[in-house]
């Protein structure tokens, strides 16, 4: 292909793109998925555009019921008449590099909605429970226009952290059967949910998990026995305050507290049987609620600008490794170290500082395609 055909063709793409046809959507997202030539333009063209979408991030762990709930929000949000976009992330197929489609088959009863586009992404590796350009490809959903972007993890567990730096509010799904108390107490997973939700509700062991949650946000809120005084001179007799109460029971405390919009957030834990869509309308509200404190503490600001930020840095690093080791002289320079380091006359600290101060004009450079 021709410099001036690929200019045209690229012309072409933003034209259809701008028009609003999803064949030019779905092509910019293969584009930026797989990081083909031209992907980089596109991204910086569609960057003034970005920050009008929701972006919302469903975890936990595997068979959470993660997909039947993105697809009852899928069917919630298309009611009110907003268009949804669903980045699914499913492990990695061992024979062709691709995703697996689990979540797209489960997803079937919304795909063919116009209202709606879903792409499936493979992790090819990536830790922490997302693709390694679901950041990107969030962003070309966003500069399309799509009002909520919903991002499912692939469900790995505790690791899954990547999605509290890539979306606005993060749901963290769990069932009866996610394990006993301890499991709540773990650091991590549980420690980046924005909302809470027990699904498959209706099941044995639902209250109970509800309770320990709360419990858990209770205890983690620090207002336990807070106000409630030494025993000493005090008279017993006399009732407790409200607040006095609400210290000797932290769980309640925690759920009172997520259902009052505060100077902080208390995630609420939500039951739900998305299989049934039932609960999915209090999802839905507790996403308004979070946005709404989010704007309103301007954390959604600072949120966004870490995740710009974050955006610079992962280009850097990506721009350095690949002009390093795609250096021919790069290459070739550091196997001639390797004697050395075998022998134990340097060592790998002081060949990266001499590597980095060598390649002063590699990593500076501008080749041809203006990376």
């Amino acid at each position: 292909m021709t410099l001036r055909a690929s200019v045209t063709g690229h012309d072409q793409l933003l034209a259809d793109f701008e028009s609003g046809k999803k064949a030019a959507l779905a092509r910019a997202v293969s584009i930026v998925e797989n990081h083909r030539p031209g992907f980089e333009k596109l991204l910086a063209t569609f960057h003034a555009r970005l920050g009008r979408a929701r972006r919302i991030g469903i975890t936990g762990p595997p068979g959470a019921g993660k997909s039947t709930l993105t697809t009852a929000l899928v069917a919630a949000y298309r009611a009110a008449g907003q268009s949804v976009g669903v980045i699914a992330v499913d492990p990695t197929s061992p024979f062709t590099g691709g995703a697996l489609l689990g979540d797209r088959i489960r997803m079937e009863s919304v795909a063919l909605d116009p209202g709606v586009f879903i792409r499936s992404m493979a992790t090819r590796g990536s830790l922490g429970g997302l693709a390694a350009a679901t950041r990107e490809v969030a962003d070309v959903l966003d500069a399309f226009g799509i009002e909520q972007i919903l991002i499912e993890t692939v469900g790995v567990g505790q690791s899954e952290l990547d999605i509290a730096r890539t979306a606005d509010s993060s749901l963290v799904v769990l069932v009866p059967e996610s394990g006993d108390s301890i499991q709540t107490l773990k650091a991590g997973l549980m420690e980046i949910a924005d909302i809470f939700i027990v699904n498959k509700a209706d099941r044995p062991g639902a209250d109970r998990l509800r309770h320990e949650l709360e419990l858990m946000l209770g205890l983690r809120g620090g207002n336990t026995l807070k106000n409630v005084p030494a025993h000493h001179g005090v008279d017993l007799g006399r009732s407790l305050t409200r607040d006095e109460k609400l210290a000797m029971n932290p769980a309640r405390a925690a759920r009172e507290a997520a259902g009052q919009d505060n100077s902080s957030w208390t995630p609420p834990v939500l039951r739900t049987v998305a299989s049934a869509s039932e609960g999915v309308g209090d999802v839905v509200a507790a996403i308004d609620r979070h946005v709404g404190y989010l704007e309103r503490s301007v954390m959604l600001r600072e949120r966004r600008r870490a995740r710009l930020r974050g955006c610079v840095v992962e280009v850097v690093e990506g721009q350095v490794r690949r002009r390093l080791w795609t250096n021919d002289a790069t290459n070739q320079w550091l196997d001639a170290r390797l004697s050395e380091l075998e022998n134990g006359t340097t060592n790998p600290f002081a060949v990266a500082t001499e590597l980095l101060e060598r390649s002063a004009t590699i990593l500076t450079q501008t080749g041809s395609d203006g990376r």
